[in-house]
């Protein structure tokens, strides 16, 4: 039995970009810091992204994912 095949994108993300990063995300008009970048399959689409950047306010809170991390401005 042969797994399936799944889509995957590949996500650019800035060089200064990195784990522990203070980090604003104008798409979702949040501040945060970098929790983890790696690989992510979405739920809705099976679709696997490579290099997904998961955010947290800080302090805590709910965590989100950049939807696209070329836009990130340092916080």
């Amino acid at each position: 039995m042969s797994p399936k095949s799944r889509s995957r994108q590949r996500q650019s993300v800035p060089s200064w970009v990195s784990e522990g990063a203070r980090i604003f995300d104008p798409l979702e008009d949040r501040q945060g810091i970098v929790q983890f970048i790696g690989e992510w399959e979405n739920p809705t689409t099976r679709t696997v992204v490579a290099n997904a950047v998961f955010a947290r306010p800080e302090g805590g809170g709910r965590e989100w994912i950049v939807q696209d991390p070329r836009r990130l401005e340092r916080g």
